[in-house]
C-alpha cells in the first residue's frame, strides 16, 4: 500500500492528533466518512445514468440545450 507499513502509519496518526488535538478528531472522521459516502453515492448514480449520457456525446446531440 504505497509503500506504507504500520510505524509510518503510527506516526501520521500522531502527527494528525498533535496537529488537530482529540477533540477535533471524531469531527474530521464524521466529515471524511460523509465526503466519501457522498462521492460513492455520485459515482453510483453516474453510472446508472451514464450509458445515456455517452449516447449523447457519441451521436453529437445535446441533452435539450442548443446554443
Amino acid at each position: 500500500m504505497f509503500g506504507l507499513g504500520m510505524p509510518e502509519l503510527l506516526v501520521i496518526l500522531v502527527i494528525i492528533l498533535v496537529i488537530f488535538g482529540a477533540g477535533k478528531l471524531p469531527k474530521i472522521g464524521e466529515g471524511l466518512g460523509k465526503g466519501i459516502s457522498n462521492f460513492k453515492k455520485s459515482i453510483k448514480e453516474n453510472e446508472e445514468t451514464g450509458d445515456d449520457v455517452s449516447q449523447d456525446e457519441k451521436t453529437g446531440s445535446s441533452s435539450g440545450h442548443e446554443k
